[in-house]
């Protein structure tokens, strides 16, 4: 599902839009600030309505990596690629290879200021065909000495936000028995649901794949059909799929008491985290949520700490979700706004002591 959404402000560093070589494919890297540091970002190949729809999206997802890497306490930038395809159209093993192929080009040109990893629609072992053009990529498959799928420590991230969350709309951190909506079963939603139904929690949930009905059935989740999930009455909704799903009309017709989600850019306008406000409905800023990913990542391509610390560290988001949410209370503003202060904060920082 794509949603078309207006182009937003242009306020990147560079960047580079081509049609692939080898693939002819449409593809765009997005360098939003390396002020902290060489960018790290994702790279999602993902069907678009319009070769502009695609550029939107790596300007948002850029931005928005900026805003999660500087308020994880990462020494890196926000930067994403798009590989777009048009409506209907798929790849081949040979064409898919061409198009990462591609994208190996188009990051080497940035000359080391992006790094990219796998995001919706791609995987590892296309991160490893990638390394075949730049050396500038991260995540590589882990039999070949890499670091692997994030999406495990990206849903570790998210359940700790949950825990976060549900503390202050429930008074417990516990999910048993909490009514939760995840919309969208892929790597982080599906791993993030399954641990849920464990503790016992009365899971919804929902997929544009349908085949995913049948993790649902296994889990003891209750399936709805896509599109009709933000409908049903619960504590907590999770936007776990593609972003910009929280549209007004969707906003006003939610009936939880708390949005937490791993999703990019969930809100379809910025405006959307007052809309939630005024409805009563606690919003946990995406960016800051979804951060364990790019944290171990980062960190283990740096070799930062073991990966008992990492993962540490990533649990860790739960409690910079709780700053931030004491913060906005203690101001009265959204908890976006004070999750967006708290990396320009970093960002600040990062200037004045010459970070470039």
């Amino acid at each position: 599902m794509s949603h078309t959404l207006p182009l937003p402000d242009f306020t990147h560093e560079r960047v580079e839009v081509t049609t692939g070589r080898r693939s002819g494919l449409f593809i765009a890297v997005a360098l939003h600030s390396s002020v902290l540091g060489s960018a790290l970002g994702g790279a999602r190949l993902w069907t678009y309505p319009h070769w502009s729809d695609a550029l939107g999206d790596a300007l948002r997802l850029s931005a928005a990596m900026t805003l999660k890497n500087a308020a994880a306490g990462l020494d890196a930038g926000g930067g994403k690629s798009v590989i777009g395809l048009a409506p209907g159209e798929t790849l081949d093993a040979e064409r898919r290879r061409d198009a990462f192929l591609d994208l190996g080009d188009a990051v080497e040109l940035m000359g080391g200021l992006y790094r990219t990893a796998e995001d919706v629609g791609s995987t590892t072992d296309d991160m490893l065909t990638v390394s075949e053009r730049t050396q500038h990529v991260v995540g590589l498959p882990s039999a070949v000495g890499g670091s692997g799928e994030p999406a495990g420590p990206t849903s570790l991230g998210v359940y700790a936000s949950l825990q976060a969350v549900l503390e202050r709309v429930t008074g417990s951190a516990d999910a048993a028995g909490r009514r939760i909506t995840i919309s969208g079963l892929g790597q982080v939603g599906g791993r993030l649901a399954a641990r849920l139904a464990e503790q016992g929690a009365q899971l919804t949930v929902t997929d544009i794949n349908p085949a995913r009905r049948a993790f649902a059935d296994e889990i003891g989740a209750t399936w709805v059909e896509p599109g009709t999930e933000h409908l049903v009455a619960g504590d907590v909704f999770v936007p776990a799929g593609i972003g910009g799903v929280l549209t007004d009309e969707i906003i006003d017709a939610l009936d939880v008491k708390a949005v937490c989600g791993p999703a990019n850019n969930p809100l379809a306008d910025r405006s959307g985290a007052d809309r939630l406000a005024q409805r009563g409905v606690l919003y946990a800023p995406d960016f800051v949520v979804n951060a364990g990913g790019v944290i171990y990542l980062d960190l283990e391509a740096k070799r930062i700490g073991s990966s008992e610390e990492i993962m540490h560290r990533v649990a860790g988001i739960g409690d910079t979700v709780r700053r931030i949410l004491d913060d906005a209370d203690a101001r009265g503003v959204t908890p976006q706004l004070a999750a967006e202060e708290l990396a320009a904060s970093r960002l600040r920082a990062g200037t004045a002591v010459g970070a470039r």
